[in-house]
């Protein structure tokens, strides 16, 4: 973008037309392109949405493998307030967190730290507050764990057979993920965004479209 500007503008100040001449023809080539992209991603946006579909998947498999790709799963969920790809569920491709019986992780039937809804009396990120968080309400641990987010950590823990109580009456029954976690997906959180900021990202786009013929020559 630097050369092609430098080019607009000596061949502005020299007259050179060659000059002016590469600098049309490559602008008309960026609009075309970026008229292109966007209809390209309004007709196959169902394609755009599979691919990000399985992009969030493959990362979600490899989450604990690199700390760059693990930052940015962590970054976009708690950004879009987000759970995997269309839900907590899908952290079961992750041999660290799937829910199966040979499963020896801790982090076993749990999600990263990044699905959890945010406390606004914790100062400190806990980053263990994923634990057992896709555990069905079925034992104390599990009624323990939704119960501290509900009372608070050191009462609630202490009580743990309390917990049991509560397990059979209808207030850890109404208790559900949506309180430890995240529970909607980021790929349909990403095309909420999208919509509610269509006017937006239009506007832009339009704008630099705009600008961009502005500054062809006269």
């Amino acid at each position: 973008m630097f050369i092609l500007g430098f080019a607009g503008c000596i061949g502005a100040l020299r007259e050179n037309t060659f000059l002016l001449k590469f600098f049309s023809v490559f602008l008309g080539i960026i609009f075309f392109l970026e008229l292109t992209a966007g209809v390209l991603a309004f007709v196959f946006k169902d394609w755009i949405k599979d691919q990000l579909y399985f992009f969030i998947n493959n990362n979600i498999r490899a989450y604990r493998d690199d700390i760059d790709l693990q930052n940015l799963i962590d970054f976009t969920q708690e950004y879009w307030q987000c759970c995997g790809a269309f839900g907590a569920d899908d952290w079961n491709l992750n041999i660290y967190f799937n829910c199966t019986d040979s499963n020896a992780s801790r982090e076993r039937c749990g999600v990263p730290f990044s699905c959890c809804t945010k406390d606004p009396a914790e100062d400190v990120i806990n980053t263990q507050c994923g634990y057992d968080a896709r555990q069905k309400p079925v034992s104390g641990i599990s009624s323990c764990h939704l119960v501290r987010r509900v009372f608070g950590g050191a009462f609630a823990y202490a009580q743990c057979c309390f917990c049991d109580t509560l397990l059979s009456s209808s207030l850890v029954k109404e208790v559900d993920q949506q309180i430890v976690i995240y529970t909607k997906g980021c790929v349909p959180q990403f095309e909420k965004w999208l919509q509610d900021n269509l006017t937006i990202v239009a506007g832009i786009f339009i704008g630099i479209a705009l600008l961009q013929v502005r500054q062809g020559p006269l």
